[in-house]
C-alpha cells in the first residue's frame, strides 16, 4: 500500500509538471504576440516560472519515486515518515512563496535561481531532512549496492554541494570579480543538472530492473564503467558552459576532451541500437517501458546536439541562442520528463493496474502527441537557433533578424501549445489514480461494477 505522503509528493509533481509547461506555453506566445500580457504577467516574470517549476517537477517526482521504492528494496520503513512529512511541508510552503514572488517581480538577480537568495535557507534545510531519511535507510543494505542506489546517492550530495556553489556570488570575493562570478555561476548550474541527472537515471535503471525482473544490468562493471564516465562529466564538463568566459584556458581543454567522452555513450547507444528496437517491438504494450523507449530516442537525438555544441568553434555561435534551448528542452521533457513519466506509470501499475489498463488507450494518444509535437518544437528551436547564430556571424540588424525568426518563433509556439495538451492527456489517469484513498480497492470496485 502506498503512503499517503508518498502520493501527496506524487500529485504536487504532476501539478508543477502540468504548472511548469503552461507557464512555457505563455512565454512561447509571447515570442510571437510581444505585447500579449505584457503589462500584467511580462516574459521577465513567466521564465523563472517556466523554469523553476519544470525544474521542481523533475526533483519533486524523482524524490517521490526514491520515497516509493527505497522500503521495497530495503525491505524495512522508511527511516522517518514525519522527516517526510516536513520535507513535503516545506517543500509546498517554499515554492508557494518562490511563486509568488515571481509573481509580484521580486526577483534574486541569478540567471536561474531567480528567486531572492533568502529562500534558499528552507531549500537547504528539506534536503538535509530528505539525505538523512534515506542515507539512515539504506544503511544497512546488502553488500552488492545496485547502480541506481549509488546514482541517488551521487545526486542527492552533488545538488547539495553544487546548490551551496551557487550562493558564493554573496561572498565579495566572488561577487566583485565579473568573471569569476559569472564562471562560478555557469559551473555550479552546469554540475547541478548533472546532479539531478543521476537521481532520474538511478530511477530508470531501477524502473527497467523491475520491469526486466533481471537485475544483471544494475549490478555489471560495464554499467559501473558509464556511471563513473557520466560521474565524471557531472563534476567536469561543465566547462563547456563557459567558453566564452575569458577565464583560464585549462578548464576550457579539460572540459571540452571530457565532454567528447560523451562519444562512448553514443556510440553504446548505436551498439546495441538494433537489439533495443527488437525489445521495444516486444514490450512496446508495457505503459513505463513506453516512456524508457521514448527516453532512450531523445537521448540519442539530444546527445548528438550536445556534442556538437560543446565543439568551442560551434560553441561560440550557437551559444546564447535557441540551439542551446533546444538542448534544454530535449533534456529535461524528453529525456527527464519521459524517464519520471515511466517511474509514475510503473508506481500507478504497482497500486492499479487495473485502472491504468483501462485508461490505455488515452495515455497511448497523450504520449505520440507529446513526442511527436516535441519533436517539432525541438527542431524548430534549433532552426531559430541557425538563423540568430548566422546573423550574428553576418552583423544582421537585430530587427531584420526578429524579422527572419518570427516563422520559427510561431512554429516553435505553436508545437509547444501541443506538447502541453499531450501532457496533460498523459497526466490525468495519472492525477486520478494518486486521488483516490486507495487505488487497489478503488480500482476493484470499478472493476466489480462493469463485471455486473
Amino acid at each position: 500500500m502506498i503512503h499517503k505522503t508518498v502520493i501527496r509528493f506524487l500529485r504536487l509533481a504532476l501539478i508543477m509538471l502540468v504548472a511548469g509547461i503552461f507557464f512555457g506555453v505563455i512565454g512561447g506566445i509571447q515570442y510571437v504576440f510581444p505585447v500579449w500580457l505584457k503589462n500584467i504577467l511580462p516574459f521577465t516574470n513567466i521564465r523563472p516560472l517556466h523554469v523553476t517549476l519544470v525544474i521542481s517537477w523533475i526533483f519533486t517526482a524523482a524524490t517521490a519515486g526514491i520515497y516509493y521504492y527505497l522500503p521495497r528494496i530495503t525491505g524495512e520503513p522508511l527511516f522517518s515518515m514525519k522527516m517526510a512529512r516536513l520535507h513535503l511541508v516545506l517543500l509546498v510552503i517554499t515554492t508557494c512563496m518562490i511563486i509568488g514572488c515571481y509573481f509580484m517581480g521580486r526577483f534574486g538577480g541569478r540567471e536561474y535561481l531567480e528567486f531572492p537568495p533568502w529562500l534558499a535557507v528552507p531549500m537547504i534545510l528539506y534536503w538535509i531532512l530528505f539525505m538523512i531519511n534515506y542515507f539512515r535507510t539504506i544503511r544497512r543494505k546488502f553488500f552488492r549496492v545496485p547502480i541506481y542506489l549509488w546514482m541517488w546517492s551521487t545526486g542527492l550530495i552533488f545538488f547539495l554541494l553544487t546548490f551551496a556553489e551557487a550562493y558564493l556570488w554573496m561572498i565579495p570575493w566572488f561577487r566583485d570579480n565579473i568573471v569569476r562570478d559569472i564562471t562560478v555561476q555557469w559551473k555550479a548550474m552546469g554540475a547541478m543538472v548533472g546532479s539531478w541527472n543521476m537521481m532520474v537515471y538511478g530511477t530508470g535503471f531501477y524502473v527497467m530492473e523491475k520491469i526486466s525482473g533481471d537485475d544483471k544490468v544494475t549490478r555489471s562493471p560495464f554499467t559501473f564503467f558509464f556511471y563513473f564516465l557520466g560521474l565524471t562529466n557531472l563534476m567536469f564538463n561543465w566547462g563547456h558552459h563557459t567558453y566564452i568566459v575569458p577565464a583560464s584556458g585549462w578548464i576550457k581543454s579539460v572540459s571540452y576532451i571530457i565532454s567528447m567522452t560523451e562519444l562512448l555513450i553514443l556510440g553504446n547507444i548505436i551498439y546495441f541500437w538494433s537489439h533495443t528496437l527488437s525489445k521495444a517491438r516486444k514490450n512496446f504494450h508495457i505503459v513505463p517501458y513506453r516512456f524508457l523507449s521514448a527516453a532512450d530516442a531523445w537521448i540519442f537525438l539530444n546527445l548528438c546536439l550536445a556534442i556538437i555544441i560543446s565543439v568551442p568553434e560551434i560553441n561560440y555561435f550557437t551559444h546564447g541562442t535557441h540551439i542551446t534551448v533546444a538542448h534544454a528542452m530535449g533534456a529535461t521533457i524528453g529525456i527527464n520528463t519521459m524517464i519520471l513519466l515511466a517511474s509514475m506509470y510503473f508506481i500507478a501499475e504497482q497500486e492499479s493496474p487495473v485502472f491504468v489498463s483501462a485508461n490505455f488507450r488515452w495515455i497511448r494518444a497523450g504520449f505520440w502527441i507529446t513526442n511527436i509535437s516535441l519533436l517539432l518544437f525541438w527542431i524548430a528551436l534549433i532552426g531559430a537557433g541557425i538563423v540568430k547564430a548566422l546573423d550574428k556571424n553576418h552583423d544582421t540588424l537585430f530587427q531584420q533578424m526578429m524579422s527572419r525568426l518570427a516563422p520559427w518563433f510561431g512554429f516553435f509556439s505553436s508545437s509547444g501549445l501541443v506538447v502541453f495538451a499531450g501532457i496533460v492527456i498523459v497526466v490525468v489517469p495519472l492525477f486520478k489514480i494518486f486521488s483516490t484513498r486507495s487505488p487497489v480497492a478503488e480500482a476493484s470496485k470499478k472493476l466489480t461494477k462493469d463485471l455486473l
